[in-house]
């Protein structure tokens, strides 16, 4: 007898799109939400100790992000193999790539650990001669480097569950580590139930140990909620053709993301021959920030695998509808962050404790960034969509174009004004290039799946 095709599909394959989209980003946007209020959390008391601890956490940024470059590349990489493999019945292939996945994890975690160890110190003496920020700051990404194996590990084992369209599964992983930092923060920094106040590295600690319990959690889930992994220890090592395929969807990725990294470096530079003040001023908008951005970062990380899966079906009709409706729900969201920047800037800075300077330079800060997020919503997601699909050279170029050949010189051009608010202007100047750009790579990209599709199917 003929087996029925909807029994034995993922559903990322037959679910009406729509409510498939909705099942896999909803969760996913929830749990950025959680995790871009744990970065706050983190900010939020580290302020209360002194502005120099403040700036440290800001400027230890770039070192972060390039961590995060890595494990976000890595797990795009093997997210979007695994659900493509999926999607064309090689399950052969996913369960390569995922034991791949467990050394590629542990070896990236081993370079950020020798970064956090032996680099912490110069990294932050090369941006400031202030030696609380030195101090506080070495201390910070040390721990959080050094111990880095959680974050990485807690990357890995989410990224499996999203591939096999297990995102609420994934969402307890996430909103699990976020819970514990958010409740250690004040217990670690401020010392509270009889323990020693640690202050910048109370917030590390809490920071790694949510992430290491994390990643323990996504293991165990896997093992018993992902029939469509396979984890054997036998197999767990480096398969040279895996690993290759997957930096070559995740690299561009990795590198798009070290360009931010090296472009919050290169601002931080430019605003410290204005003041201090202008620093902590970008910090604390990079970590409100997160709370607009994260959101579609979830719905990007939901709808990555349903194009992919779809892509290797060769169903373009069901990629197209979830690139509408992810390119609709994405602006919606970025709606918002310009109604909250615009309309209240000034509460928004008093959370991290904002003094007269820090609203005076901090409010047109604000209302002149949020003006880029009318456009940045759909450059996202024609950035995914790109990866998704097997152009990922296309979200590398807008990106790199965006950021180091547009915003960073505009940055630097307008700062010769000497007027600190003209400095922000290259935010929605970059974001309207990277708009034309994504919307031409955009058309070509679909017209050139549809061409493929078409002739796979001759």
């Amino acid at each position: 007898m003929k087996e029925n095709p909807s029994v034995q599909e993922n559903k990322m394959g037959v679910l009406p799109v729509g409510r498939l989209l909705a099942s896999m980003a909803i969760p996913m946007m929830f749990s950025m939400l959680l995790q871009a209020l744990y970065n706050v959390v983190d900010s939020y008391f580290v302020s209360r100790i002194s502005q120099d601890a403040f700036n440290a956490l800001s400027l230890s940024f770039p070192l972060q992000s390039l961590m995060i470059a890595l494990a976000s590349g890595t797990g795009l990489g093997v997210n979007t193999l695994i659900a493509r493999s999926l999607g064309e019945k090689r399950r052969d292939v996913a369960d390569r790539t995922a034991n791949t996945a467990v050394v590629l994890f542990l070896l990236c975690s081993a370079l950020f650990a020798f970064i956090g160890f032996f680099l912490s110190g110069p990294f932050f003496r090369a941006q400031t001669d202030v030696p609380a920020i030195v101090e506080a700051g070495t201390t910070y990404c040390t721990i959080c480097l050094g111990f880095s194996f959680g974050i990485f590990y807690q990357f890995c084992f989410e990224r499996f569950l999203q591939a096999t369209g297990r995102t609420m599964l994934s969402m307890i992983t996430q909103v699990t580590g976020a819970l514990i930092n958010i409740a250690l923060d004040p217990i670690l920094i401020f010392g509270l139930f009889g323990l020693p106040a640690m202050g910048v590295r109370g917030a590390a600690i809490a920071t790694v140990l949510g992430q290491i319990v994390s990643a323990v959690l996504g293991l165990l889930i896997n093992l018993r909620c992902n029939p469509e992994i396979h984890l054997h220890p036998a197999q767990m090592r480096l398969h040279g053709d895996v690993a290759a395929s997957v930096y070559r969807i995740g690299f561009p990725s990795i590198l798009m993301q070290s360009v931010g990294s090296l472009l919050v470096f290169g601002l931080n530079q430019i605003l410290l021959t204005f003041s201090t003040v202008a620093t902590a001023v970008y910090g604390a908008y990079f970590k409100l920030q997160s709370f607009i951005f994260m959101p579609v970062f979830g719905l990007n990380n939901g709808m990555v695998p349903i194009i992919s899966y779809n892509y290797g079906a060769r169903r373009p009709d069901r990629v197209r509808r979830t690139i509408r409706l992810s390119v609709c729900t994405a602006v919606g969201i970025m709606a918002v962050g310009v109604a909250l920047f615009e309309l209240f800037p000034a509460q928004l800075l008093r959370i991290f404790d904002a003094d007269a300077a820090m609203l005076r330079d901090g409010v047109p800060a604000f209302r002149i960034i949020a003006t880029s997020y009318l456009f940045a919503g759909f450059c996202i997601i024609a950035g995914s969509v790109f990866q998704a699909i097997g152009n990922p050279f296309h979200s590398l170029i807008v990106s790199v174009c965006r950021q180091m050949v547009v915003l960073l010189p505009a940055a630097y051009l307008l700062s010769l004004t000497r007027r600190l608010e003209l400095v922000w202007l290259s935010y929605p100047i970059a974001e309207i290039f990277s708009l034309a750009l994504s919307i031409f790579f955009l058309r070509h990209t679909l017209k050139t799946m549809h061409e493929q599709l078409e002739s796979k199917s001759e």
